[in-house]
């Protein structure tokens, strides 16, 4: 299913891309950014005492925007739009069963976290571009809701390897605050997750209040 929900993203968007370029004429109403992709090191906070930090993790996430404007000269607008994303983590956190119950294991050799979402960015937008502008400054805020399509938990104890998929207590929900700002092509990009990885998850009695946390860059293309 995911496979094909990418798919489907990425002829989607392509179409939209190119149809915008081919029609856009000097003096027209011009929309900027509609393809964004993100490329990010990915953190967990607020993690029980425990844990240890969170190894190599990255994310990557593809999608469109509907560029709205606001102002008559382009710079300011909305945007709202769907995309999809892949996270792996590098933790410490092993999942005895698929009800989602924990604990530490110092026998770990691997354990990660594989997450497949669907994404809905909501964004204010302030550029310093025009029509015949490909290279301005943006400062991009606002918020991301995710959807889990699928989330797998895996780890090694020796020579042999566990997995656990679609674990119950998984936030299939989350929101998280966005920030992108830059020049040009290369822009700096932070996610703050608003919402806990999981719902009444605990760890020797304390809460797993883990929220994600994202660093990268962001590529937009008209």
């Amino acid at each position: 299913m995911k496979y094909t929900a990418f798919i489907f993203l990425v002829t989607f968007f392509s179409f939209n891309v190119f149809s915008q370029r081919d029609s856009l004429q000097v003096g027209d109403k011009y929309l900027e950014d509609q393809l964004y992709i993100d490329i990010t090191y990915n953190l967990l906070q607020n993690q029980p005492k425990e844990l240890g930090k969170t190894g190599f993790s990255y994310g990557l996430a593809l999608g469109y925007m509907r560029d709205i404007p606001i102002s008559k000269n382009g710079r300011n607008a909305f945007a709202i739009g769907l995309g999809y994303s892949y996270d792996s983590f590098d933790h410490d956190l092993k999942v005895i069963d698929d009800n989602g119950d924990y604990e530490i294991d110092p026998n770990l050799s691997s354990n990660k976290i594989k997450l497949h979402n669907i994404e809905m960015p909501i964004q204010f937008r302030w550029r310093s571009s025009d029509v015949n502008t490909y290279s301005f400054w943006r400062l991009y805020a606002g918020v991301k809701i995710t959807y889990n399509l699928s989330n797998e938990f895996r780890y090694k104890i020796i020579d042999q390897s566990f997995s656990f998929s679609d674990v119950e207590n998984y936030n299939k929900w989350q929101t998280g605050l966005t920030l992108s700002a830059g020049y040009g092509t290369f822009n700096f990009h932070v996610y703050y997750g608003l919402t806990p990885m999981f719902k009444n998850a605990t760890l020797n009695g304390e809460s797993i209040n883990s929220r994600i946390v994202k660093l990268g860059l962001s590529f937009y293309l008209l």
